[in-house]
């Protein structure tokens, strides 16, 4: 097997302001796996928040790929990692996920197969995907609410977390009354006291909010438990629930968890937390970072197994490098394609680092 990587700029459509930062595009770098003329792709963003820069991102996908050499073939390759041989504990788990999805498309596509049902679902995943609303005016957040909800999407996630808390109730309020059937999510992305929040969330519920991501500050768990035992909103943690032992200790504590391939390390990472959570009163959220359809389809393979699919990363790019995952219509879709089932688009020269 060898292994090789393409750095690419993306773009976003506007950029995305949330309560600690604005965005308006990020790099991405893709790592294709080859063997026997077959090629696997999967890809990794930089993050600020996980301070991962595109240099970082390409020596250490250039050193898991070195590590490649050591396996005969992709379906043994897969074993290892999954069996924490290939890709130590020190790597970061986004460049164990883009490894996990490239590995997950060669054998695929080695043995004709799609990955949902490498992964044991006999029919394609399809999922309604919330679609991000960032912090903005409240009529352009109505705007935004009119037009999506108009094209087919039925869950919107409306981030929130400004100094004056009466903002996000106002933002919240226009979409509820530009949009009054659609699904509302909420995401503070940790922006909240526990005052803020005790005060703020029977307002939100008023307002027909389905549930809440990370209202508090990451780094307490304990507290953000208390207050998912007393909040009138359901309480999914994100950052606070980053790794397998994270979810362990907030299973049964909080009503969902966020689970992010690029943070937990993969689509066999999440398998895991999934499983870990059965059973708990815990439930599966998939998220993701804004990136291309190749970043998001291992997580679209598994969106069957999701209460809610935060899945819109690829829908806030101006231009997506790859499709096959669909979204424009508020679903995204596994296909039966062998392996992940994207295809490459185009890029242009300007895009590529």
């Amino acid at each position: 097997m060898k292994a090789s990587q393409r750095t690419v700029h993306l773009r976003l459509t506007e950029p995305l302001r949330i309560s600690r930062s604005t965005m308006a595009a990020r790099d991405a770098v893709w790592l294709s796996v080859e063997h026997d003329g077959v090629s696997g792709h999967g890809e990794t963003v930089t993050s600020v928040y996980y301070g991962l820069d595109a240099a970082a991102l390409r020596r250490l996908l250039a050193a898991v790929g070195t590590d490649l050499v050591r396996y005969r073939d992709p379906e043994s390759a897969l074993e290892a990692l999954r069996a924490g041989e290939l890709a130590g504990t020190d790597t970061p788990p986004a460049v164990t996920a883009a490894l996990d999805a490239a590995l997950l498309d060669l054998v695929g596509k080695r043995a004709g197969t799609p990955v949902h049902r490498l992964l044991g679902a006999s029919e394609p995943p399809v999922a309604a995907t919330a679609r991000t609303i960032g912090i903005t005016s409240p009529s352009h957040a109505a705007a935004q609410a009119r037009r999506l909800t108009a094209r087919g999407f039925e869950v919107l996630k409306v981030k929130a977390g400004t100094p004056d808390p009466e903002d996000d109730v106002e933002r919240v309020r226009a979409i509820r009354d530009a949009a009054p059937g659609v699904r509302l999510l909420l995401d503070p992305n940790g922006a909240w006291t526990v005052a803020q929040a005790v005060a703020l969330l029977p307002r939100f519920a008023e307002l027909g909010v389905e549930a809440v991501e990370q209202p508090l500050a990451p780094g307490s768990p304990d507290a953000l438990g208390a207050l998912a035992e007393r909040s009138p909103v359901p309480v999914i943690a994100d950052e606070d629930a980053v790794d397998l032992a994270d979810v362990r200790r907030l299973a049964g504590r909080v009503q969902g968890v966020n689970v992010k391939l690029a943070k937990c390390g993969g689509v066999h990472a999440a398998l895991r937390i999934a499983e870990a959570i059965e059973g708990s009163g815990t439930v599966l959220m998939l998220g993701c970072l804004t990136a291309s359809s190749l970043g998001l389809a291992p997580a679209v393979h598994l969106a069957d197994r999701a209460r809610w699919a935060d899945l819109d990363g690829h829908l806030l790019l101006a231009h997506d490098p790859w499709s096959g995952i669909g979204g424009a219509d508020g679903f995204v879709r596994a296909n039966a394609s062998p392996g992940l089932g994207v295809r490459p688009r185009e890029v242009s020269r300007a895009d590529v680092a």
